[in-house]
């Protein structure tokens, strides 16, 4: 699942490309990816048409398009979404579900999606902020986060330190890969309870976590497939600086001990033992 930086790559090409254009055709290729607009494939197509996008912006792992009409895109790459330009007349991507095409006859648009877990709607009214997403925390690299009110609601809650960095209402765009390499940074096991966390460890870990998606997304993202590309169809290579997401049984870059790897919510976690040591008490995966 693309997380933070793969999702804020995706975006800044975006910006690049599609501000200021005018659309002058949509075409829904398949209805799983436009499931989330209620009216259905030909009423996402017509409402587009004609309108200009006026922005590309992100909430946690969401991009949003804002439109002259004053309504907006909103975008989700679910397991396997991609946004390209292509030029106009090159092959069909195997499984493109959604092409815009531009007044300017420059490049198009394409999602797509192989897995469809994916999807894009239109937000009535949401240019400034979509509904749909309002819900949705700030993320660290927002300007408007506040360090202070998180590690306020961090500590408040009953929960482990990991289970905490998941939850998308009370910070967004971290997911498995990013929250696994700032707990090693921190040198703090996941199950740890947020509520003893002291505050300043709280701080520092915010601060791992921050210049984790900060390095992230200097290098494009993670990419472990061919699934998860920019809007150029390249791959990130941060999963070259990953100190130990799914580096089980590799040392671990400061001590040697071997990565280890736990199950965690139907996924993995991976840390070190000896610099993350299980709290006392807590049930191994």
């Amino acid at each position: 699942m693309p997380e933070l930086p793969e999702v804020e790559t995706v975006r800044q090409g975006l910006a690049q490309w599609v501000i200021g254009r005018r659309i002058a055709a949509v075409e829904v290729r398949h209805p799983r990816a436009v499931r989330r607009h209620a009216p259905g494939g030909a009423h996402f197509a017509d409402v587009l048409a004609g309108r200009t996008i006026t922005g590309v912006c992100r909430r946690g792992k969401y991009l949003w398009l804002p439109l002259d009409s004053g309504d907006a895109v909103i975008g989700h790459l679910g397991m396997s979404g991609q946004l390209l330009l292509q030029p106009v007349g090159a092959a069909d991507e195997l499984h493109l579900r959604v092409r815009f095409r531009f007044a300017d006859d420059g490049p198009e648009l394409r999602f797509v999606d192989q897995r469809t877990f994916g999807g894009l709607s239109v937000s009535e009214g949401g240019a400034e902020l979509p509904a749909e997403i309002a819900h949705i925390a700030r993320d660290p690299m927002d300007p408007e986060f506040s360090d202070e009110a998180f590690v306020t609601a961090l500590r408040r809650k009953r929960t482990e330190i990991k289970r905490a960095l998941l939850d998308q209402t009370l910070i967004s765009g971290v997911g498995n890969i990013y929250a696994d390499e700032a707990l090693w940074r921190a040198k703090l096991h996941g199950a740890r309870p947020t509520d003893a966390l002291t505050r300043p460890a709280a701080l520092r870990l915010l601060g791992h976590v921050r210049d984790v998606l900060a390095e992230a997304i200097k290098q494009g993202g993670t990419s472990f497939d061919e699934l998860y590309v920019n809007v150029n169809g390249e791959s990130g290579y941060f999963d070259r600086s990953l100190n130990a997401y799914g580096r089980e049984g590799e040392p671990c870059p400061r001590c040697g001990a071997p990565i280890r790897r736990e199950a965690f919510m139907n996924r993995s976690s991976y840390s070190c033992p000896r610099c993350q040591p299980r709290p006392r008490g807590t049930l191994r995966g």
